[in-house]
């Protein structure tokens, strides 16, 4: 059972200027990422890929290669055996075969499909190795599985509507995204005969999962696999599960009783890493001349490429039941689908169905505020639940813990001078310019669950904290000090954190889902006062205290304002002014929390103007690099001014709500919102992320309707 929130008489630190104990060894360039990894006598490995979508496959030349200089091995599943995916968390029901090999037998399902691993003794000999292998492509004479794998529905078909209600409908689709963090997923796996052990090191946010599916895979017992993740530089999703990669490295490891390190290059990384988004929703809202949402429809359609990570299924589920969002609508009937295409594999993706579900709902607020002739703020003052209603029960029967709503959107609008920013805009507009002005209202489930923590109190007054949650670039080792140091008493500064590593944490889920700090803090803090009442009862030091917590969702929110200007003679939308109320519960380490803000801001632009991962007909990758690949820049990014409230959660011990997502969730939206606003005088136009300079000028100059005034 969760405890209340329930403060103590220590503050967290609340100064701006107060630095993480991470950044000293990143900014000087002393990071230990899994590249940086090195051991006596290692190997290098580089994957043969496939270079079409779907086909049949017969490799030549295996022994030509295999004879080269330098290399030590190619492995196919000859060799290594045949081995599947682990299996998924199957949140929502899959009512198919979704079985899928590691390696590619006879058949290939997307492009950059492993084949084969070629181990050498340098990654230019095995780059050579890979070369001489001609891997002869033919025709399938069946198709790839490509029905639904798994469906949703929430809720029931209207009934009983008012008469003189009206109804907006909207059609809009998010393209597939990639995680681009700073280094690329890199796996070196050791294995040491005598002791019958595997040491695997990975960028992971999930240690004690990527153990226990390595082990499953390697046939181990858990205990006989380690697995070190250390600076990993950003995950955001991408790394929450494992890669056949990853599963591959470890057999050849053990099957050529070495040390194998693969990194993967850029093009790989885009080719065959986990997509995030990819999804295509319908909607229509119904309103009441009052102002009074009365239902919501909408229908779901999400990519899965071909195969599924452990999370795959999470965005579908996630986009379904947080509709619709903050707003106390009573009715609504969602209907999800998820199918396999034969592309490469698509996973969580910071914010997860939260940003799908948030563009859906404030852009059909939106439209729904023009066709009644209200203000589209007012409409949401008018709709969202109070505060005073919590917690509350939605109408897809999840439950908002707190949060005050109407707060946000009153704060968000100070800060942006609503009132006054809509007249300089018809003044604007009078001028001939194309400006917008866009609002969302968005809520950011926290993850569920359990999490683990172990903090042991020395005699010499220091303390180690152990936690099941690692981290990507967070600040984990600075926000956990912090918790531990302030319900123990101590100065931050004597205590020792541990993550990402199963040899001295304890297992945990890991960090996903803006879980973090509201559940492996809560463990932390759970574990501080179990130690308390030890010592106080008389317990002899060293004292250890290993806990798990227990949580439901807490729900934080937050409200953007933005405002878009349009060229008219290119159609290049630029954002000029970002305003933010965000609340994300108690803040342990304010800085922290507005640099999640910040670079999940900083994601968010990137999906609504510019990023996009195209295939051709084929299946064939056409963004296969950064040439291709649009990416937000420093330029891209405009003054954003973030207010917080700070509404405590009763499920945790911190009080505390997540906060690295928000920005996916809300920007996105907003911007949409904006661009849609500017572009009013036309009607209801259509739009899709990202939102180029191409289609916002094709929409201007091909509309039939309108004017600039």
């Amino acid at each position: 059972m969760t405890a209340a929130y329930a403060p103590n008489a220590h503050a967290f630190t609340s100064d701006p200027t107060y630095l993480r104990r991470e950044d000293t060894a990143l900014v000087r360039g002393q990071g230990q990422f899994v590249h940086h990894f090195t051991a006596p006598g290692m190997l290098h490995g580089v994957f043969l890929r496939s270079e079409q979508a779907v086909a049949k496959i017969a490799l030549a030349g295996l022994d030509e290669a295999r004879n080269l200089p330098g290399v030590r091995g190619i492995l196919t599943v000859m060799e290594l055996g045949h081995h599947n995916m682990p299996a998924i968390n199957a949140l929502l029901p899959v009512a198919v075969d979704i079985s899928f090999p590691i390696l590619a037998d006879d058949v290939v399902s997307y492009v950059g499909q492993p084949i084969a691993l070629v181990v050498g003794e340098s990654q230019e000999a095995c780059r050579r190795a890979a070369a001489a292998i001609t891997v002869r492509y033919g025709a399938l004479d069946r198709a790839l599985p490509s029905e639904p794998v798994t469906t949703t529905a929430i809720g029931a078909p209207a009934s009983g509507l008012p008469a003189d209600a009206v109804t907006v409908s909207t059609r809009l689709a998010s393209p597939r995204v990639i995680a681009a963090s700073m280094e690329p997923r890199a796996t070196v796996a050791s294995w040491t005969p005598e002791s019958g052990t595997m040491d695997v090191h990975m960028g992971t946010q999930a240690p004690s999962r990527a153990r226990a599916d390595i082990a499953a895979v390697l046939q181990l017992p858990e205990d006989q696999v380690r697995v070190i993740s250390t600076d990993v530089g950003g995950a955001f999703g991408a790394k929450a599960s494992v890669y056949p990669e990853d599963l591959v490295v470890a057999l050849a490891a053990r099957h050529l009783v070495a040390c194998i390190k693969w990194t993967a290059s850029r093009m790989e990384e885009f080719s065959s890493g986990m997509h995030g988004r990819g999804s295509v929703m319908n909607g229509s809202l119904t309103v009441d001349p009052n102002g009074t949402l009365q239902f919501l429809e909408a229908q779901l359609q999400f990519e899965l490429g071909a195969w599924l990570p452990f999370s795959g299924v999470v965005p579908l589920r996630n986009a379904a039941r947080i509709l619709p969002g903050p707003y106390a609508l009573s009715a609504l009937h969602v209907q999800g689908t998820a199918h396999r295409t034969p592309r490469a594999p698509v996973n969580i993706y910071r914010g997860a169905g939260r940003p799908e579900a948030a563009l859906l709902m404030e852009t059909l607020v939106e439209a729904a505020a023009r066709r009644i002739g209200m203000d589209p703020v007012e409409l949401r003052r008018r709709n969202v639940v109070q505060a005073h209603q919590m917690p509350w029960q939605t109408a897809s029967g999840e439950t908002l813990d707190s949060g005050e709503y109407l707060r946000l959107i009153d704060l968000a609008s100070e800060s942006f001078g609503y009132a006054a920013e809509r007249a300089v805009q018809s003044s604007r507009r009078a001028n001939g310019e194309c400006v917008g002005i866009g609002m969302s209202l968005y809520v950011e489930p926290c993850g569920q669950g359990w999490e683990s923590a172990r903090v042991t109190l020395h005699a010499d007054g220091k303390v180690t904290v152990a936690s099941g949650s690692p981290a990507q670039g967070q600040g984990h080792l600075t926000t956990f000090a912090e918790i531990a140091a302030t319900e123990l008493g101590c100065d931050p500064a004597d205590v020792t954190v541990m993550i990402g590593d199963t040899a001295h944490c304890p297992t945990g889920v890991g960090t996903l889902a803006s879980r973090s700090t509201a559940i492996g803090g809560s463990a932390i803090v759970q574990a501080c006062r179990e130690l308390r009442s030890r010592q106080q009862a008389g317990e002899t030091l060293p004292i250890t205290a290993e806990t798990r917590f227990t949580s439901s969702e807490a729900w934080s929110a937050g409200c953007i304002l933005v405002r878009v200007r349009i060229d008219t003679d290119t159609g290049e939308p630029t954002l000029e002014k970002l305003c933010w109320a965000d609340d994300a519960g108690r803040i342990i380490m304010p800085t922290l929390a507005r640099g999640q803000l910040m670079g999940g801001a900083a994601q968010g632009i990137g999906q609504a103007l510019m990023e996009q991962i195209c295939y051709d007909n084929d299946g064939q990758l056409r963004t296969g690099s950064f040439m291709d690949y649009a990416m937000p820049r420093a330029t891209d990014m405009p003054e954003i001014e973030i207010h917080s409230l700070h509404t405590a959660s009763p499920n945790n011990l911190l009080g505390v709500k997540g906060v690295g997502e928000a920005g996916c969730i809300g920007v996105p939206a907003a911007i949409m919102n904006a661009v849609r606003d500017a572009l009013s005088h036309l009607g209801e136009v259509e739009l899709a992320f990202p939102l180029t300079a191409e289609q916002v000028w094709r929409t201007l100059h091909f509309s039939a309707k309108g004017s600039w005034t």
